[in-house]
């Protein structure tokens, strides 16, 4: 299967030494702050930019959130949405999934409502429910981090949102995270779905949830967007080119469409190579 990325690809893209390629395309201008984008199918970096610098990533926090959950949680769950994981979505001023308090939704649903719309409700209960407890669930994600090779990260929620003494990543240590998270065939799938709707029931109202990835379908199969005023604009992405997976990560882009034109400009320019 094309998303699944070996723990080899992993270990040899951490290697400081394969860097040549990157050098050689650095005359490629890019708007992102901080780039990374690797082929991980010959173990190479393809384009590099300021990728070990440590900044804000958003809701590509998401992402390990659904790789935790994915540890942790069968798909079949049933998890009630809480007053609190709604207000704390409100509050912060985050997107939502649109859910309401009393809901009970799937573990499969919950992470298509966290990562298609990039619900901060969605991902709240989640947290909440297998923490237990918000403060016990962000321990797993740097656990996770740190189990990756994560070096330079740091969550402090588990939706990216601003908090003071912040989250902070890196474009590399991103990468590592995407390449671990495609590795999941369950993530993969959701991460690659343009829409996804769930029928109304005695548990829940109807929802329908567009991915915010304008790369998905065609163009790339994943796998999350993020923005934060500290962050800026966020591109996390993995997609096909002339039988190589590319996987890549942008950081501090300059607007929300700026991130898809600079992940198409990088790929482009891998497949020309």
């Amino acid at each position: 299967m094309r998303l699944l990325i070996t723990a080899v690809t992993v270990a040899v893209l951490s290697v400081a030494g394969l860097t040549t390629t990157a050098h050689a395309e650095r005359a490629l201008k890019v708007s992102a702050a901080e780039v990374y984008l690797v082929d991980a199918t010959e173990g190479t970096v393809r384009f590099a930019k300021r990728e070990t610098r440590r900044v804000p990533v958003a809701s590509l926090a998401k992402v390990m959130t659904a790789y935790v959950v994915r540890k942790t949680a069968p798909l079949s769950d049933v998890v009630t949405v809480s007053a609190s994981d709604v207000r704390h979505a409100v509050a912060g001023g985050a997107t939502r999934a649109g859910l309401r308090a009393g809901e009970r939704l799937t573990v499969r649903d919950l992470l298509y409502g966290m990562m298609l719309p990039s619900g901060a409700d969605a991902s709240q209960a989640l947290a909440r429910t297998y923490g237990p407890g918000v403060r016990r669930f962000v321990a797993r994600m740097n656990a996770a981090a740190r189990s990756l090779g994560m070096r330079d990260t740091w969550y402090v929620n588990a939706d990216g949102l601003p908090r003071p003494g912040g989250d902070h990543s890196t474009a590399r240590d991103q990468v590592l995270l995407a390449q671990a998270a495609l590795r999941d065939p369950v993530i993969a799938q959701v991460a690659g779905t343009a829409r996804y709707a769930v029928p109304k029931s005695k548990a829940h109202r109807s929802h329908v949830w567009r991915n915010t990835n304008e790369l998905v379908p065609g163009e790339a199969f994943g796998v999350k967007t993020g923005y934060t005023k500290a962050a800026g604009h966020c591109l996390m992405f993995a997609a096909e080119r002339d039988g190589h997976v590319l996987v890549g990560v942008l950081l501090g882009d300059t607007g929300e469409k700026a991130r898809f034109r600079t992940a198409r400009r990088l790929l482009d320019a891998s497949a020309a190579t």
